[in-house]
């Protein structure tokens, strides 16, 4: 049961993180990029249902990264396990959205730009799971 509990809180952390790093994405992709980048007005959203939708499924996907995260890096040092976790998830995500942009017969660019930002959501999520490791807030799961 600490374990579940221990996985919950790691879910919690990566959702939290993944949801916060969507927010500014969104706000910076509506504020600056799509404003001043004519190519990239397709990442201009308003409030509206598709947002929030979106919002939700990056708080499940950071909810489903921290777990698994955890059980990937466990109580290990390797840099390898860490990055390789971060690319599984972003390069998943990222590589769909990619697709999405080729087979709508639209400029991919603006799809480059959402692949490249989820993988830097997860870079983020990841941080944020190692920093609540190190303060003790999430214990690492123990391979023994």
């Amino acid at each position: 049961m600490a374990e579940r509990l221990e996985s919950l809180k790691a879910g919690i952390v990566g959702g939290f993180s993944l949801f916060s790093t969507f927010a500014i994405a969104s706000m910076l992709n509506t504020l600056v990029l799509a404003k001043y980048f004519q190519t990239l007005a397709s990442l201009q959203s308003d409030v509206n249902w598709h947002l929030l939708v979106s919002g939700a499924v990056a708080s499940f996907t950071g909810f489903l990264f921290g777990v698994t995260y955890r059980y990937i890096i466990r109580s290990d040092k390797n840099p390898q396990l860490k990055a390789g976790g971060v690319l599984a998830f972003g390069l998943v995500r990222g590589l769909t959205q990619i697709e999405l942009g080729w087979n709508s017969h639209s400029t991919i660019l603006p799809f480059l730009v959402l692949a490249f930002e989820s993988v830097l959501w997860f870079g983020i999520a990841a941080i944020a799971l190692d920093i609540a490791i190190q303060i003790r807030w999430v214990k690492p799961f123990s391979s023994i």
